[in-house]
């Protein structure tokens, strides 16, 4: 596969400005770079901030559960979110 030089570079500026435009081409490059850093973003959250995200979502369970009665000492997020589930039914009858 052959490596594109500066001159093919340019040849292809070239024509994509004849097809869409100054103005059009610059809206295209700018919707492109913003593609790539929300990528970029996206891809690179650390692990930490991802395990944070789910201890903050279990206590919020958690602290909600208790509020509901639903006992939580000794369980799996599982368990406390079927007996959530069950009460929430139960309290809708």
């Amino acid at each position: 596969m052959p490596i594109i030089g500066w001159q093919e570079l340019i040849l292809i500026l070239v024509i994509l400005v004849f097809l869409f435009g100054a103005s059009r081409l610059k809206g295209l490059a700018k919707a492109v770079g913003e593609s790539i850093r929300e990528f970029k973003q996206v891809t690179s959250e650390s692990p930490e901030a991802k395990k944070e995200e789910k201890e903050s979502e279990k206590d919020a369970i958690v602290k909600t559960a208790k509020k509901m009665g639903v006992e939580t000492e000794g369980r799996s997020m599982e368990q406390i979110l079927n007996d959530m589930t069950k009460m929430a039914t139960k309290e809708k009858q």
